[in-house]
């Protein structure tokens, strides 16, 4: 609903007699000071109540009212049709389903660009009803948040769970401060249990998160965050020292940030986790990366590339020099690409060498060093060293510096096959990157083979995955041709107990592949722009993020909704 309409409808309530017009202008400069819709500032300042505003509402722009709170149950698999951060940000829930429509409750029924959003990622026809903002998101936090209940219920669990072992250089950590905060059990038995259910949960990372108020607790799950049992605020500073302690970290320390790792063993085998700890107005903000290789699979054939997209990757790493970039976010599987590609590499004639920060995939006959900037070993100084070793590969885990990149640049111009990341959000644009970070353009294009972006999808579930036709519509927005009189068909999880009623289950990854030609060489050395060197590298036959992403969802492996939240439109 735009600024306008609402101030026509608050004005409507004006000539009603429902509110004055005093009150009218009390709550536009409400709305102003505290940021806040203009309906919100009314009810807040008693102005009107919800049920009034809702059927005045209602009556005029001709659309339903529904009292979410007289409705009764609603069920969670249907909200959970559309992601909770969607839910939150326009202010929405889904609220029915039938047949092919979907029924959705919005604070504002107007807003025809949510409405279009809903139809692309879900595939459904869309009713919006209306309802009120406070009955939204009390719907929301019941369905998507864990309740007090169910925070007393894990606690009680806390006393069936085994002690965890530490064992990664316990005899290092000061001994008083291990035995004063080992003495609370509860908090060690808090400490183990939230460990041991990340990992079976197979959780990436773990936060922990304080405010005025209340703490909250996230498993990274997937790719996405989803909210745990928080644990209570007046325990929080007993559990982050608890975990400082065993990262060996210190815990007097609360004014700036700390890194540290520990490893730990759960069901006999032993997980190896990154801890940052971040301070923050409240408290101290912590996150735990978990680096669980048992179930890790090295394979380039199982990792989700395309055939053709492999095969040209394949051809590309078996040159004999020169440099190949992984791109993407943090948590996107470089590594694994990495190390994947590096088994494929790793024969007894060949030696191997990496840096890395830290070192995650342990690999038979690779020499692994890991960077220690205390110690003067950076990634800069660790390559410099690296060309006295007479390597054959080298993998750089990330260039962050133009010395880096500079370093790395040469020895791929000296007879070395060299493997590294970037940060940058699609292949083309690490053209650009390395020409900001200083390196000169025909350096850029005299080392540079191949550059690789990627992103991780989730999978849908297997045991809920349901098929359904799509409108022409949604396979316009998509650039979807059905040949023939095809009728295509995708796919979508309706959520079940295997899958924890998400409708996804593991994760694989797009590629969008682009190969160094005459024609990008010659953008290259003129400084051209991310956004046109893409656009000849799509000419010349480079498939992008979205296009690959297509490519799994019309396979079945993904829905619309996770290719939408993943990439970015071409």
């Amino acid at each position: 609903m735009t600024v306008s309409m609402k101030k026509k409808l608050a004005q409507m309530l004006v000539d009603e007699g429902i509110i004055t017009d005093a009150q009218l202008q009390e709550a536009l400069k409400e709305s102003k000071a505290q940021n806040v819709r203009l309906e919100q500032a009314l009810v807040k300042l008693g102005y009107i109540t919800d049920e009034v505003l809702m059927a005045f509402m209602g009556t005029q722009m001709g659309i339903p009212t529904v009292n979410l709170t007289e409705q009764g149950e609603v069920d969670p698999v249907v909200v959970k049709l559309l992601p909770e951060n969607v839910c939150q940000r326009q202010i929405l829930v889904a609220i029915s389903k039938k047949g092919n429509n979907l029924t959705v409750a919005m604070s504002d029924p107007l807003n025809v660009s949510a409405i279009d959003d809903i139809r692309l990622m879900t595939g459904f026809d869309v009713t919006p009803v209306l309802s009120s903002e406070s009955e939204i998101k009390a719907l929301i936090q019941k369905i998507f948040s864990n309740s007090t209940a169910e925070m007393e219920e894990v606690m009680k669990d806390l006393e069936n769970v085994e002690d965890m072992e530490i064992v990664e250089a316990e005899d290092e950590i000061d001994a008083a401060k291990l035995a004063a905060a080992s003495e609370d059990a509860p908090i060690v038995k808090l400490v183990n249990a939230m460990l041991t259910r990340a990992i079976e949960e197979k959780a990436s990372d773990i936060h922990l998160e304080i405010y005025e108020k209340t703490t909250r607790m996230r498993y990274r799950i997937d790719g996405v965050l989803h909210e745990k049992s928080a644990p209570p605020r007046k325990v929080y500073a007993a559990l982050v020292s608890r975990m400082k302690i065993i990262s060996e970290l210190d815990i007097a320390e609360r004014r700036r940030p700390q890194d540290g790792r520990c490893k730990v063993k759960v069901s006999g085998k032993e997980v190896d986790m990154r801890v940052s700890v971040l301070p923050t107005g409240f408290g101290e903000k912590v996150v735990i990366r978990v680096l669980d290789t048992s179930n890790l699979q090295l394979d380039l054939n199982q990792l989700g590339f395309e055939p053709d997209i492999l095969q040209l990757y394949k051809k590309n790493v078996d040159a004999p020099y020169g440099m190949i970039l992984v791109t993407g976010p943090t948590g996107s599987g470089k590594s694994v690409t990495l190390f994947s590609t590096l088994a494929l590499l790793n024969y007894p004639d060949v030696n191997i060498v990496t840096i890395e920060d830290p070192i995650e995939f342990v690999t038979q006959g690779v020499n692994q060093v890991m960077v220690n900037p205390k110690a003067g070993l950076t990634f800069a100084s660790g390559l410099k060293s690296f060309l006295r070793q007479d390597p054959d590969i080298i993998l750089v885990g990330e260039i962050r510096d133009s010395e880096t990149a500079l370093i790395a640049i040469n020895a791929a111009l000296t007879g070395h096959l060299v493997l590294s990341t970037l940060h940058t959000n699609d292949a083309p644009q690490a053209m650009t990157r390395l020409d900001n970070m200083g390196v000169e353009p025909f350096l850029i294009t005299s080392s540079v083979i191949m550059v690789i972006a990627q992103r991780l999808l989730r999978k849908i579930c297997p045991k809920c995955k349901e098929a359904y036709e799509v409108s022409e519509e949604v396979l316009e927005d998509l650039n979807i041709k059905p040949v023939g009189g095809e009728k295509v068909v995708f796919y979508r999880g309706l959520g079940c107990q295997h899958c924890a009623k998400t409708g996804y289950k593991g994760r694989a990854a797009i590629y969008e592949v682009m190969v160094m030609n005459d024609e990008i060489r010659k953008l290259v050395l003129k400084h051209a722009s991310g956004t046109d060197i893409k656009k000849m590298a799509i000419e010349t036959g480079m498939i992008t993020l979205r296009e690959a992403g297509i490519r799994k969802v019309r396979a079945g492996t993904t829905s619309i909704e996770e290719l939408l939240r993943t990439t970015s439109i071409d």
